[in-house]
């Protein structure tokens, strides 16, 4: 009995591995040449990225049009295994503003098995990367695309938000496209929260958006 027990584990000097002890070496090595010599980002390369959270590290997805800086960068936590996929049902992050000097590097498969899910362990409430914030940019522009600023909304801690209140301002506007700003075209787009103008914004959560897109239009026009 003993003879066949070490026998199908493979673990005396000489012997041949399991196929699925061998897959898991394998993997180990794996991860520990990524970890080694980790393929570099570089800001604009929009692959996920490899971030360390506490003592795990974790794929992410960075927010299109979002990864230039070279200090800090929007991203998503994503499942490993998915990779446009939030973490899980109970812990959405939604954007994080992500300092670059805690990218790992460009993500590898590797990584896997040093995921909070490879360890079946949920992400902590506190991943270390505090929200990032959204705005709402109404403008109003000439056929040559100049024009003013009419009304800038923030910030929002969540994409999907500013994106529900700008399409509902630009249903507002298309219902009063001729009495809104004679020969401009006026409308609303979310963007990147600017905390550098941070002092320009209104608080979109105090009145109804669509009353401070009617009382921009007022001032605009006296």
């Amino acid at each position: 009995m003993n003879r066949r027990l070490f026998r199908r584990c493979a673990t005396a000097p000489g012997t041949v591995l399991a196929l699925e002890d061998q897959a898991l070496v394998d993997a180990f090595r794996a991860m520990l040449a990524a970890l080694r010599t980790p393929e570099p980002w570089t800001p604009g390369c929009s692959e996920d990225v490899a971030v360390r959270v506490g003592a795990h590290i974790e794929r992410a997805h960075i927010r299109p049009g979002d990864d230039h800086g070279p200090d800090v960068i929007a991203v998503a936590l994503v499942h490993p295994n998915t990779p446009h996929t939030p973490y899980d049902r109970r812990y959405n992050t939604g954007w994080l503003r992500c300092e670059t000097s805690s990218i790992l590097g460009t993500w590898h498969s590797a990584y896997r098995m040093l995921t909070h899910a490879e360890a079946g362990l949920d992400l902590p409430d506190d991943v270390g990367m505090p929200p990032a914030h959204y705005g709402i940019d109404v403008q109003a522009r000439q056929s040559d695309g100049s024009g003013p600023a009419l009304l800038r909304l923030g910030p929002y801690t969540q994409t999907w938000i500013a994106s529900r209140d700008a399409d509902r301002l630009n249903t507002e506007l298309q219902e009063r496209a001729a009495s809104i700003l004679p020969g401009f075209t006026v409308t609303a787009t979310s963007a990147p929260f600017d905390f550098d103008d941070r002092e320009n914004y209104v608080d979109p959560y105090r009145t109804d958006v669509t009353e401070l897109l009617v009382a921009a239009v007022v001032r605009a026009n006296a």
